[in-house]
């Protein structure tokens, strides 16, 4: 089984890389990091470090990469793939369908595409840029399965001498989910532990963005204003961390009444304990300047 990965950034690297390739599939790689792309195909292989209290090692296995400017081979590896992943941002999303979309016309079977993007609407406006890159009676809808995900890893930001030293090498907590669309697949939905699908996805993809990224922006905003440098040196303050709780709680209680049927107050109260216990992590270094910088994407309801 061979997945596509377009982004060789730190989701693509330390999510979606890793659960395929202990899974067993082979992973491949499509970016214009010349330097990442090179190393990949010299290495084969990739380390993550998980920063908690006991630092541990991840060795992903099994990995190549092709250079998003060689089309032709880009094309030949959509045509033959039998999953394709997104993590490249909303801004790269559209610019990379008119090559997807060369790969799907070679193809004589459905594809599914997992956008791990956080992003609303991205399935429309994907299917929208395929479509127009594409023959008008080409069955769009019938031969794509375009998958929204909620993505909830946080990574932090790269020392540059780290990167310098080891440009594969990345940091991530332990948490290793990507939560998928079940409506949004086409055929047989694959089994790969981590990928959680979801039929009621907008249960979680509002729990990501009014829970989750509030809460992270709560800390993040409160502890600028008290001069810590991390957003776990934030939740040491006792009244940042209740106001943090707070937030996400007032939301949550919001979202259990109005997805009753697929969120419980139970699950939610021990969501949010969880995600107070990874922002206060300091192991991960997470950064009050990268997760606030900017306010907007933080709350925006169409990112998350």
């Amino acid at each position: 089984m061979k997945i596509i990965q377009y982004g060789a950034g730190n989701i693509g690297r330390s999510l979606v890389g890793q659960l395929f390739s202990h899974a067993g599939w082979e992973v491949v790689f499509v970016d214009i990091d010349t330097v990442v792309i090179d190393a990949l195909n010299r290495e084969k292989r990739y380390r993550i470090l998980v920063k908690e209290a006991n630092e541990s090692e991840i060795q992903v296995t099994g990995v190549r990469g092709v250079h998003g400017t060689e089309t032709e081979k880009v094309i030949s590896e959509i045509a033959t793939c039998d999953l394709l992943s997104t993590a490249v941002g909303p801004a790269i999303l559209p610019r990379i369908a008119p090559v997807i979309a060369q790969g799907l016309a070679q193809r004589d079977h459905p594809l599914n595409i997992l956008l791990c993007e956080n992003l609303r609407g991205a399935p429309e406006i994907v299917r929208d840029a395929l479509m127009k890159a594409l023959p008008a009676d080409f069955p769009v809808h019938e031969r794509t399965g375009l998958i929204a995900t909620s993505i909830g890893k946080m990574v932090p930001i790269m020392p540059s001498e780290v990167r310098e030293r080891d440009p594969l090498e990345v940091w991530a907590e332990a948490y290793n989910r990507i939560v998928a669309d079940r409506n949004g697949f086409i055929g047989p939905i694959p089994e790969v532990p981590g990928l959680v699908v979801r039929g009621c996805f907008e249960a979680y993809v509002d729990q990501k963005l009014f829970v989750h990224n509030l809460g992270h922006a709560t800390a993040a905003y409160h502890g600028d204003l008290a001069e810590c440098k991390t957003i776990a040196e934030a939740m040491k303050i006792p009244a940042i961390l209740r106001s943090t709780r707070g937030a996400m709680e007032e939301s949550g209680r919001a979202l259990v009444r109005l997805y009753s049927q697929e969120l419980t107050e139970t699950d939610m109260q021990e969501h949010i304990t969880d995600l107070c216990q990874r922002f206060g992590n300091q192991a991960l270094g997470d950064t009050v300047f990268r997760v606030g910088r900017i306010v907007l994407v933080n709350t925006h309801p169409m990112t998350g």
